[in-house]
Parts: structure tokens; C-alpha cells; sequence
């Protein structure tokens, strides 16, 4: 099972930013992040794949976060990265990184979380 560190999290103000990383004991085609408060259902963030057909990684990111978080990758690290610019306090959560089935948000395999804390 591929193991998955991230790492990044922290406490911000609002309108703050800051940068998760996922870094991955082995190349990994499709990862995301999701995120989760307790009480609550885990809701996805981002998600970003490699295709044999274009070099150009395809991405998708969840209406709550578009325009304000964006996913990128680093292959020769084998690291994912999320950028969250202009926080919010409700952003704040448990932030997962993860494989995934290529082409949805089916999870393999989960990362061990980061904690991201906004405040008013």
C-alpha cells in the first residue's frame, strides 16, 4: 500500500493562506484532498491526474474552494501540494491527502491528516 505524509497544516487568521503537502512512498497517477470536521461527513477538496494521452494534469476542485485553493503536483518528488489562499473560518478541518481511482473521487487509501485551523 502506497503511504501518503502530509504535511503543511497550521493556524491562520482569515484571508490568510497556506500550503499542504502530500508526499507519497511511490509515484501515485491520481491524489486528492479531502477534509472533515468532527460530526460532519468528509467532503472532497481536490483532486489531480496524469493521463498517458496529455502531459497537462487534469484537476478538479470543489465548488467551496474554487477561485481560492488550487492542487498541484511535483513528480519527482512524488508530492501533491494544495494551495488554499483567502481562508475561511468554515475551511477550517482535518485535511486528508489520497489515492484515488483515476477519474472520480473513489479513495484507496487514506493519509494520516493535517490539522488547519482559521480564525476570525
Amino acid at each position: 500500500q502506497v503511504q501518503l505524509m502530509e504535511s503543511g497544516g497550521g493556524s491562520v487568521q482569515a484571508g490568510g493562506s497556506l500550503r499542504l503537502s502530500c508526499t507519497a512512498s511511490q509515484y501515485v497517477q491520481c491524489m486528492g484532498w479531502f477534509r472533515q470536521v468532527p460530526g460532519k461527513e468528509r467532503e472532497k477538496v481536490a483532486r489531480i491526474g496524469t493521463s498517458e494521452i496529455t502531459p497537462v494534469p487534469v484537476t478538479a476542485v470543489a465548488d467551496s474552494v474554487k477561485g481560492r485553493f488550487t492542487i498541484s503536483r511535483e513528480n519527482a518528488k512524488n508530492t501533491v501540494y494544495l494551495q488554499m489562499n483567502s481562508l475561511k473560518v468554515e475551511d477550517s478541518a482535518m485535511y486528508y491527502c489520497a489515492v484515488l481511482n483515476c477519474g472520480s473521487w473513489n479513495i484507496y487509501n487514506l493519509g494520516r491528516r493535517t490539522q488547519v485551523t482559521v480564525s476570525s
